[in-house]
């Protein structure tokens, strides 16, 4: 079977499905697991994040849409050439993916349609419904079923050493700034399922923008900040943005030094990796039962005694490495 992934959640769930050999095309923002950056890339975004700051990405976006052009090249000589059996694309958020709308259209007029599976997962049940999806589509529905096994009793390890509700930490997790925005969707489910209380945003609700007035009025005990398409070079470049806003040093979770960056694949990308992320998080709000969890290189932590004496300006100075 040949199978085009555009979308780096999908190509995460075929690789732990084990049908990694069977991908003949990805988009450029497959990078994990490692083997997917030497697959052809079938799909490329006309704007590149690493390069570029929250609002010059926002201004460039603006641009495209105005003109009616779309946020990704599509490759369609590679498509009727190569005739995959399997497309797989989401209908979610045509700003961080190519979106089904796209690829129906460019595959219209090929002789031998392709399957088009489209993936929307909202909540943490949904990315294990993508994976029954993708593992029905692939002839791998054995390999599904085991892998979303293995992610249940993941989390349920997790649920058991959590303390009762009432001893839970307020949290906030925070996806897009310049704008300021929540990646709503799974991310509340992941909140909850590491023992973070968060009563602001349901499971399943749509990424939506914020007014800084309510992140300050909300005041968590612990901030996340895991910037999409963002690792922790690019979230710390964007750091700076949060001293400027007003009350920014007088939040309790600044005050404290619970204000973590974390790497976003484990937020973004909903696959196998959600679980990971939520063990992950875990650690971060309950680091007395939790620990030596965290990959290497995938949070750093403000210190506050650090940024209390330290000027504005450098507040990326004031992270370090955690644990």
């Amino acid at each position: 079977m040949k199978i085009c992934s555009l979308l780096p959640s999908a190509t995460e769930i075929l690789f732990s499905l084990g049908l990694g050999d069977q991908i003949t095309g990805v988009s450029d923002l497959c990078d994990y697991p490692a083997e997917a950056r030497s697959k052809p890339i079938v799909s490329r975004s006309k704007v590149d994040p690493s390069v570029l700051s929250s609002d010059e990405v926002e201004a460039v976006m603006i641009r495209i849409l105005t003109n009616g052009e779309n946020p990704y090249d599509l490759d369609k000589e590679w498509l009727v050439r190569e005739s995959p059996d399997v497309i797989l694309t989401q209908d979610l958020c045509h700003v961080c993916e190519v979106d089904a709308g796209q690829v129906t259209g460019m595959v219209a007029g090929m002789k031998v349609q392709p399957q088009i599976v489209v993936l929307q997962p909202k909540t943490f049940e949904g990315i294990l419904d993508s994976i029954t999806q993708v593992g029905r589509a692939c002839d791998a529905e054995l390999q599904a079923a085991q892998a979303i096994i293995s992610m249940r009793q993941r989390v349920q390890i997790v649920q058991e050493k959590l303390p009762p509700v009432s001893k839970r930490p307020r949290v906030f997790s925070i996806e897009g700034i310049n704008p300021l925005v929540i990646g709503g969707h799974w991310i509340p489910d992941m909140l909850d399922l590491a023992g973070g209380n968060q009563d602001m945003f349901a499971p399943g609700c749509p990424a939506k923008r914020l007014d800084w007035s309510e992140v300050r009025e909300y005041d968590s005990d612990k901030l996340f900040i895991d910037l999409c398409s963002s690792d922790l070079a690019r979230n710390l470049r964007e750091a700076p943005w949060l001293e400027l806003q007003e009350g920014w040093r007088d939040l309790t979770s600044v005050r404290n030094g619970e204000v973590y960056l974390i790497d976003h694949s484990y937020f973004s990308r909903p696959s196998l990796r959600t679980v990971e992320g939520v063990e992950l998080l875990a650690e971060l709000t309950h680091p007395d039962i939790f620990s030596g969890i965290a990959p290497k290189g995938s949070v750093v932590k403000l210190d506050a005694g650090r940024y209390a004496t330290h000027p504005d300006g450098a507040i990326e100075e004031c992270f370090f490495p955690y644990p």
